[in-house]
Formats: C-alpha cells, sequence, structure tokens
C-alpha cells in the first residue's frame, strides 16, 4: 500500500492553503490559537466562508452541493485547517444528518433539508442519548406514539452538545416495544421550536454550557420528519455512528495540540532548563508522539480501503480509542508543562473581549479547559470500554 502523497493531493494541499492564508479572518484563527470560547455567529461565519467557496459538505457528493472530494482529500483538509488555527466544522447537520438523509431520506426531506444545512438556515443538535441509554443506545426510553399525520413525543434526551444554538434536532425514538429493543427504534426529525420542547444547560467544569438537557412533553411532529422506515432507526443510527466515530479520531486535532505541547514546554522552565530537555519529561512526549505517527498511518489506511469503496466498519472504533486516548494524553502532558499556572483556573478569561487578567502565562488556561473538556472524548460516540467490545467482537472474533 502506497501511503505517500501523490502530486494532485500535494496541489491540492497547496491550494487549501491558499484558501485559509486569504479567507480565514485573522480574528477567528486568533481565537481558536489562544483557546478562547468560541459563539454560535463565530461558527455561522466560518460555514458561510467554506460554503461560499463550495467548500463546507465535505463529505457530501457534489451533485448535493458538496466538494465529492474523497477520502484522502479530505484528510488533507482536516490536517491543512486544524494546522491553521481554523473553527472546526460542527459535524450534526453535515457530518452526521446530511450522510444519513441521502442514504435513507426520501425525495422531500433531501430537497428540504440539505440545502438549508448548507446555507445555515437550521442548526442541527443529536439526540440519542439520555439518562439511561448512553453508549447502550439500544435502550432509547424516549417514545413517539403515532397520532394520525403526527407523532407525540414524550421523553428525555441528555448531554446534547450545543443543543442552546439549535432550531432542529434529529432522535432517536421508540415506536414499539414488541421484539428486540433494537428493533422498535425510530429515526424522527423534530423542529426544536415546537409546544413542549424544553433545553435545560449542563453547565460543565470549564465553565460552559455546551451540553444540554432536551425534554419532550407532548410533542407534536409532524409523520412526514420520519427518517426511513417506522422501527428501522437502529439500522440509520449504527450508520450515522460510524461516521462520527471516524470523525473523532482528531488526528489533525491531535497534531496540533502536539505542536502546541512542544512550543510550552519550550518555554516552561524546570530547574532553570526548558521543560522539553528533561529527559523523562521528554520521553513521554516521543511516547505519545510515536503513538500518533502509528494512528495516523492507521487512518491513512483506513481512508485508502474507503477510496477504494470500503465502507468503514471497526476500524472506526479501533481510531476512535487511539485517537481520543491520545488527544486526552496531550492535554494531561500540556497541563503538566503548565504546573501550578494550571491551578487558578479563571473561566470567564476564555471569553473574547474579557477584561479578567489569566492568572500566569497566556497558553495556561486554555490548557486547563482543553484538559477538563477533552475528558468526554473517550465517553461520547460510544465509550471507549463498548469500542473496545465491538473490536474484540468483529476484528479478534472472541
Amino acid at each position: 500500500m502506497d501511503l505517500s502523497y501523490s502530486d494532485d493531493q500535494q496541489a491540492f494541499r497547496e491550494d487549501v492553503r491558499a484558501f485559509l492564508s486569504e479567507n480565514l479572518p485573522k480574528r477567528l484563527s486568533d481565537k481558536v490559537a489562544s483557546g478562547k470560547r468560541l459563539t454560535k455567529q463565530d461558527h455561522e461565519e466560518w460555514h458561510a466562508i467554506l460554503n461560499a467557496r463550495g467548500w463546507l459538505g465535505v463529505n457530501w457528493p457534489v451533485d448535493q452541493g458538496g466538494t465529492g472530494w474523497d477520502a484522502v482529500q479530505r484528510h488533507i483538509f482536516e490536517e491543512e485547517t486544524t494546522a491553521a488555527h481554523a473553527p472546526r466544522i460542527v459535524p450534526f447537520g453535515l457530518a452526521m444528518l446530511g450522510p444519513v438523509l441521502m442514504a435513507f431520506g426520501n425525495d422531500a426531506q433531501k430537497a428540504h433539508y440539505l440545502p438549508r444545512i448548507l446555507n445555515g438556515d437550521d442548526w442541527w443538535c443529536q439526540g440519542y442519548s439520555e439518562p439511561g441509554a448512553g453508549s447502550d443506545l439500544a435502550n432509547v426510553q424516549t417514545t413517539a406514539v403515532r397520532d394520525g399525520d403526527h407523532y407525540i413525543v414524550n421523553g428525555q434526551k441528555t448531554w446534547t452538545t450545543l443543543g442552546q444554538h439549535a432550531n432542529m434536532i434529529f432522535c432517536l425514538v421508540r415506536t414499539s416495544k414488541e421484539g428486540k429493543r433494537q428493533e422498535g427504534i425510530s429515526f424522527l426529525l423534530v423542529d426544536m421550536d415546537s409546544p413542549g420542547v424544553e433545553v435545560r444547560p449542563i453547565v460543565l467544569i470549564d465553565g460552559e454550557p455546551e451540553v444540554n438537557e432536551v425534554w419532550f412533553k407532548d410533542v407534536r411532529v409532524p409523520a412526514e420528519n420520519l427518517v426511513g422506515e417506522e422501527n428501522k432507526g437502529w439500522t440509520y443510527a449504527k450508520y450515522l455512528l460510524t461516521h462520527e466515530r471516524t470523525n473523532i479520531a482528531g488526528v489533525g486535532f491531535a497534531r496540533a495540540g502536539l505542536a502546541s505541547l512542544k512550543r510550552i514546554a519550550g518555554e516552561q522552565k524546570q530547574d532553570g532548563k526548558p521543560l522539553i530537555q528533561n529527559p523523562f519529561f521528554a520521553a513521554k512526549m516521543a511516547q505519545v508522539e510515536i503513538d500518533l505517527m502509528a494512528m495516523a498511518t492507521t487512518n491513512l489506511r483506513t481512508i485508502a480501503a474507503a477510496a477504494a469503496g470500503q465502507a468503514p466498519g471497526a476500524e472506526s472504533s479501533m481510531l476512535k480509542v487511539k485517537g481520543t486516548v491520545i488527544r486526552q494524553e496531550i492535554n494531561a502532558l500540556t497541563k503538566q508543562a503548565v504546573g501550578p499556572y494550571a491551578a487558578p483556573f479563571v473561566s470567564e478569561s476564555l471569553d473574547e473581549g474579557s477584561n479578567v487578567e489569566p492568572v500566569g502565562p497566556s497558553y495556561a488556561m486554555p490548557a486547563t479547559q482543553a484538559y477538563f473538556n477533552n475528558r468526554k472524548l473517550s465517553i461520547y460516540g460510544g465509550s471507549n470500554e463498548v469500542q473496545r467490545a465491538i473490536i474484540s467482537k468483529a476484528i479478534l472474533e472472541l
């Protein structure tokens, strides 16, 4: 297998770099590089810039308004945008729901929702997890009962990322209690402005209300908002999660984090010398870099297989586990490098325009925020324990 880039691929990389140099607003790249919080307007601004260039639907076909890029081009684009400190593309509508609608939605749903995702008319969030159904999604209890031309939805979703910004939510709902638990689940699109929908923020340890509870009380949802067939939602949910888990690997984010760690370790002193010269700390950095290089190679193998028409299976679970473990290790080493300045966490200093002075160097507070926030990486998208069980069954046949 040839894992080197072709001349065309290198030319594409240069095109991406040139685009970022000319079009990525410095205000946004500075916020990302310094660890400042991004607002909804920040994300929408970057999405609009990408959409104007035709580069927002990176995993969409051209006939649906996407780039038509192959897996290698998408990989290069992620590498370059993270290296340039561009805001991430919010994945819920673009990387998750979009592919599901293209594969399983009807023509009316595609015609209505896909352009709205690209244009920013809809901000989607994901209604999968519940208090009793996290990694065990088959235990979903939120119900949708058919009532004429509508479903009546009751229940609760939790850990709904950026749900405070969303006007739409795609949900797994229970439409039948017969047979296996997986057989009674449906995939439903719900307008967040419907009567009976309530969003309650959950403030995380870093002070950010990034996730939410979403409550449904007798919410009437048009039956035309059912994606695919009733009681077949488990199939669509697994299809979506395969895309999500591969994306969570985050090779580009890990590389950017490692580069930041090296800079910080070069500035922080221990016994009068840069921390990067400490043999014990340098050995830890070397080990995580070796792990990242190996994971990046595995990611390229998966990309090459996808380019040959093979859909990722248990490989996405492998990438999810290893990618999240590496990113958490980089966060932990960065926090360790910052030392005592990581302790006095002042959440308000991460807001744009805040006049709250950070304690210590400017990179101390973002290092702590990233450490806290990224503890979630090994949990969401299916916990790493569950992913290891998938790997042991699908690959090792245990």
